[in-house]
């Protein structure tokens, strides 16, 4: 299977084979991390460009942002790196669009992490591929799977399309939630996936126990919980041990850990197994997602809770998440299945 892969001709080979002029499309993190690797590549670009809405009179990195008209204007032919991310089914049909008139292209960069999933990365860790392919239950996983490696070393968009699915599948066909589950939420946000979770049991449950670091966020998430029976939300991170770490960013989905912010109280799944039952665990947590398995040894042994989690945060989170899973019960059933996002984003193990 990494053999096909390795056939292909990666991103970063494109862009710095290219004669067209190189147009970055975005102005966001990933932008500064795209451009951060072209100069070490010394790929240079041409210019940057945003969707009409974002555009304004600014500059980025050295470069006025422009419309993708007045780039055309400007190059005439030139080839586009995407550079931000998007679920949304408009903003994702525009790029589709823009891609039918331009070589368009995703250089994968990771959300946290310096690893760049790269041709380097894939010889270097050839064996590892090979046997979470393996280990992956069903054929539909194998396919996804497949197909991401394909997107990240190429950053061509119909890998990226050849494979989703609609998260009701998982739902309904994987996880097949009961009445009576017991819900750890862990980067539970706001509350929306307690409400994705009210949703699949159709309100019959056993108990909520949602964690969520950000203050802000936590509030709303408390708000969110008032009225909801046998429910509890915690200002907690979840981590590999107890004590405090801290966190950084602007709050909610892109609170991470850093050197600076906040210092926020942490905990673990098997801690918190102690005052509370676990069937079922979602775990989105911006880069923590491995370090939460460590510390959840003895519940995935004794209690083998569902697992709905996260897999994309980190470059090397496709592999040692499915390792990890696997070397610590190998009787769960791994599934992967990636949802509507570009760049390959929501990509989720389900795990029974």
């Amino acid at each position: 299977m990494v053999e096909n892969v390795l056939r292909l001709k990666s991103s970063w080979e494109f862009f710095k084979d290219t004669h067209l002029p190189i147009v970055l499309y975005g102005t966001g993190n990933g932008a500064d991390r795209v451009l951060d690797e072209f100069e070490r590549l010394n790929i240079k670009i041409s210019g940057i460009i945003a969707s009409d809405s974002f555009v304004r009179k600014r500059v980025f990195r050295g470069f006025e942002v422009k419309s993708l008209s007045q780039a055309e204007s400007i190059f005439g032919e030139f080839v586009i790196a995407l550079c931000f991310g998007s679920q949304l089914e408009s903003v994702i049909e525009n790029i589709v669009n823009v891609s039918k008139r331009h070589a368009l292209l995703v250089p994968c960069v990771p959300v946290y992490g310096n690893e760049i999933f790269n041709r380097k990365y894939i010889e270097k860790n050839a064996q590892s591929l090979e046997k979470v392919y393996g280990i992956l239950y069903d054929k539909k996983s194998g396919e996804v799977f497949e197909n991401f490696l394909k997107f990240q070393l190429t950053g061509e968009l119909k890998f990226l399309f050849e494979s989703e699915t609609d998260k009701h599948e998982a739902f309904e066909n994987i996880l097949k939630l009961g009445d009576n589950e017991a819900y750890l939420d862990l980067g539970a946000y706001r509350g929306d996936t307690v409400d994705e979770f009210l949703k699949y049991t159709d309100g019959k449950y056993k108990s909520i126990v949602a964690l969520e670091p950000d203050e802000k966020s936590f509030k709303k998430l408390s708000e969110r919980l008032e009225g909801i029976k046998n429910s509890v939300a915690l200002q907690k991170g979840i981590w590999d041990g107890t004590g405090t770490v801290r966190f950084t960013g602007k709050g909610g989905r892109n609170n991470h850990t850093g050197s600076d912010g906040v210092s926020v109280e942490v905990t673990t799944v098997d801690k918190i197994a102690e005052d509370y039952d676990i069937s079922y665990i979602k775990a989105d947590t911006e880069g923590c997602e491995y370090k939460m398995l460590c510390a959840a040894e003895k519940t995935l042994i004794k209690s083998k809770p569902k697992l709905n989690i996260a897999a994309y945060h980190k470059t090397e989170d496709i592999m040692r998440l499915v390792l990890k899973i696997n070397e610590i019960n190998p009787e769960y059933k791994i599934y992967l299945r990636h949802h509507r996002y570009i760049p390959c984003w929501d990509l989720n193990l389900y795990c029974i």
